[in-house]
Order: C-alpha cells, then structure tokens, then sequence
C-alpha cells in the first residue's frame, strides 16, 4: 500500500508524541540528580553531535545561508526548552504541565498567520475540541500558576514559533541535519546559562546517569529526528494537531510511573483531543472507513 507524504507524517508524528512522553519521565528522573539547565544543555549538545556523526554528508552541504536558518530554529528552540526544563524542575504535577506546555500547539496555526500561512478550514474546526480539551484536563487540578507552571506558559509560546520556523526549515534542510544543529544550538545556549547560575556536581548514582542517556539517544536524538522529518513531510498547522497527544500519553506515563491520577473531567479531556485529531484529519478518516466498508 503506497501512503501519501501527510499519512507517513501523521504515523511518524504519533510516534514521536510516544517518545516525548517518554522523555517527560526521563527527565524528570534525571532532574533529582542533576541542575536543570546544565541537564538540558548537555543533552541537547550531546544529542546533536550524535545526529552530526550520523549525517555529516547533508551537513556539509548546508552552505552559510542553510546553516543561519538551522542556527535561528535553534535559537528560538534554545530558549524555549529553558523555560521548559526550569517549569518540569520547579513544578509538582507533570500532567498539569504537560497540558499547559501543549498550548503552544494552539499556538502554532495563530503564529503561522504572521508567516503568511492560511491553515486549512479543518485545523480551525478542530482547535476548539483541543482547547476544551486541554481546558479540562488542566483546570481539574487545583490549577494555581506558580513559577514552575509560568515557565512552561513561557516555553509554549516559544514552542510555536519554534514549530513554524521549524517547518519552513525543514522544507529546504535534510531532515537529520536540521535537527543536529538545532539540538547542538539549545546545547550551547543553555550551557553558558547554567555556568553562570548553577553549581556543577556529577557525584550521582548509576540509575541518575542511565535517565541523563535514556534522555539523549531516545527522548532527544530519535524523537527530534522523526519530528524533523515528518514536518518536511506535512504543514506546521497539520503536525500541531497531532502533537497535541504528548500530554495524553504523559499523562498516561505519569500515573503509571509516579501515581499521577486522573479525573473523570482529565478523561474527558482526552477524549475531546482525540476528537480535535479526528476533525483535523476527517478526510483522510473517511477514505480509510469507505474503503473498509467497500
């Protein structure tokens, strides 16, 4: 069966919400071991030079041009995975987080208006589903905006610049390099950061270090290559919606792994999510069921 390049995208973007739900509890493990900002800096740095190994070829070819549009997604990534990892260090409900993080994919068809982009009639349908949704999941939690939940509010805005500058990248930048220097950027932007702010102690336990390279080779080499590719396969608005399930499954992962629960208006959340994904994707949707039922 050939797939059409938005149903390659669509299946690999589902994957990649797996892994970055995933990565939400490897991080977690790590940060009691390890300062914020320099966990993030050298994963995000070992990471990319691990792509870089991987695909130095497209690399240099990029030319100077290619190399400032990678630098820039970078850089607008940078600053939103600071704001990220101080609100998954400061916060105390991954869930919560999770879903306030996530408005950064309401975000993306509104930022992607100032790009010059009409998303489709679809994507507009579909945002109410996912704003109620992530409405419902978020404010049954005693929902109170502390530093931990700003700084993701923070990071979901940078997220969806990020998402757009991504995809126009992504359209004229071989998948893997792309997201080598992108990682490579967040690494030497947090970096600098943590010298300066944070004490450096490396004295952890075996269990600490296994998280810290859980996080770079799955949460963070694997998971952002697959998104990288994916977008040059499919527009920002159309692989918005389908991120849209990271909170679902960190959710998920979160009661598994930390006891997390979830509410009857947390579950219902969900279920409005997944109603926003069917909306966005009706068409596609009805093919599969006329062709089923032929």
């Amino acid at each position: 069966m050939n797939l059409t390049n938005a149903t390659k995208s669509d299946c690999i973007l589902v994957c990649v919400t797996l892994l970055a739900a995933a990565g939400w509890i490897f991080s977690k493990e790590a940060l009691s071991g390890l300062p914020p900002l320099f966990f993030i800096g050298s994963r995000f740095l070992i990471a990319g030079l691990v792509l870089t190994a991987f695909g130095w070829r497209p690399l240099s070819r990029l030319g100077r041009r290619g190399l400032l549009r990678t630098a820039l997604v970078g850089l607008s990534f940078g600053v939103a995975m600071i704001f990220w990892i101080l609100g998954l260090h400061y916060a105390n409900h991954i869930g919560v987080g999770a879903f306030i993080t996530s408005l950064g994919v309401i975000l993306v068809p509104v930022v992607a208006l100032f790009f010059g982009d009409t998303p489709s009639k679809a994507i507009w349908q579909s945002l109410p589903f996912a704003i109620a949704g992530l409405a419902a999941l978020s404010l049954d939690s005693h929902f109170i905006i502390g530093f931990g939940e700003f700084c993701f509010l923070l990071s979901a805005v940078f997220f969806a610049f990020t998402f757009n500058l991504n995809s126009r990248a992504a359209a004229k930048t071989s998948p893997i390099a792309l997201a080598a220097i992108q990682l490579i950027v967040v690494g030497l932007v947090a970096l600098p950061v943590s010298y300066v702010s944070e004490s450096w102690a490396f004295d952890v336990s075996t269990s600490i270090w296994g998280w810290f390279f859980a996080s770079i080779f799955i949460a963070t080499s694997l998971r952002f290559f697959m998104q990288t590719w994916a977008q040059s396969l499919s527009t920002a608005s159309n692989a918005a919606v389908i991120m849209t399930l990271e909170p679902v499954w960190t959710a998920m992962l979160a009661a598994l792994w930390f006891g997390e629960t979830m509410s009857f208006m947390q579950l219902l959340g969900c279920l409005l999510i997944f109603s926003a994904l069917l909306v966005s994707r009706w068409r596609s949707v009805r093919q599969v069921l006329r062709s089923l039922l032929k």
